[in-house]
């Protein structure tokens, strides 16, 4: 029983990172279904480990290419993306917690703002960057979610 309580731990942790960007949360939740695969070192827990990085590895794929393709779609070039990417990293050490996310969104304003001159066009893509967002972290979401499903089955399976 007690090589449930750590990495329900870690997972539960990971998915809280997830949604609050501090932690490298869908990593954690992997790291625990990990954890929980040495400690039990069945089978099963193998199986389920690698069927949870499958998911993992999907997550972090669709988590990158169906927002970008969603803001290219709306007219938000590469170039654009690039440099809010680098304005979110500034961001990220400059505000605490939602400074990655504050500073995409502004960068993808000023970008847009220079390039058209045109503050609707720039509220525009702005407004896709922030769905982009969102859809990438519903996306991260339920990969954590659906990583902690296969690993609950896996414990009670193992029961």
């Amino acid at each position: 029983m007690t090589e449930i309580w750590v990495p329900a731990t870690l997972i539960v942790i990971g998915l809280v990172g997830i949604v609050v960007p501090v932690l490298p949360g869908l990593l954690l939740v992997l790291g625990g279904v990990l954890l929980w695969a040495w400690e039990v070192s069945t089978p099963l827990s193998w199986w389920v480990f690698a069927a949870s990085a499958v998911l993992y590895a999907a997550g972090v794929s669709l988590q990158y290419l169906v927002p970008g393709r969603r803001m290219r779609r709306a007219g938000v070039r590469t170039s654009t993306l690039a440099l809010a990417v680098l304005l979110g990293v500034v961001g990220f050490f400059v505000i605490p917690v939602v400074g990655a996310a504050v500073g995409f969104v502004l960068g993808i304003y000023l970008v847009e703002h220079g390039r058209s001159r045109d503050a609707r066009t720039a509220w525009n893509a702005t407004k896709t960057a922030l769905g982009a967002i969102f859809l990438s972290v519903g996306i991260e979401l339920l990969a954590g979610l659906a990583i902690t499903t296969t690993w609950v089955v896996g414990v009670l399976a193992s029961r």
